[in-house]
């Protein structure tokens, strides 16, 4: 029974991880995108013949960065939450069956620092993806 368990729970961190990776990949591509979009939209909004409907365009590409990245860094947060359970799960399971000393614990700090770091690229190219095109509009 406890092989059964120990295999959902590292079933459970595979999808997790998988899960986090989808989030933090569709967050950097999104927010690129919506960069050279955005740019683009806010070159052509102060050119010769501007078209009415970019500041309005500009505007909801904005509101949807910041919908998509909030979700993102939620996403993320869950998953780290959802890794600590699960890993912390497991060595109680490894010390019940004294073999916890071949799982060093101080990865769970090392896990926590890589979603910190995701988190900050996410939220670097979230606000460059808004700012940008905001200065190149408003010169």
């Amino acid at each position: 029974m406890i092989e059964k368990v120990h295999q959902h729970i590292v079933t459970e961190l595979q999808q997790s991880s998988r899960t986090d990776t989808i989030f933090v990949i569709t967050a950097v591509l999104f927010n690129l995108i919506v960069l050279a979009i955005n740019s683009g939209i806010a070159s052509n909004a102060v050119s010769k013949n501007p078209n009415p409907s970019n500041d309005f365009v500009l505007t909801i590409f904005i509101i949807m960065t910041i919908i998509v990245n909030c979700v993102a860094i939620t996403a993320l947060l869950t998953g780290k939450d959802t890794r600590k359970k699960l890993l912390n799960g497991l060595i109680s399971m490894y010390q019940d069956n004294n073999v916890d000393k071949y799982y060093d614990s101080s990865l769970l700090k090392g896990y926590s620092t890589r979603y910190f770091f995701f988190s900050v690229v996410i939220i670097s190219l979230a606000l460059t993806s808004i700012a940008v095109p905001l200065v190149i509009r408003l010169s």
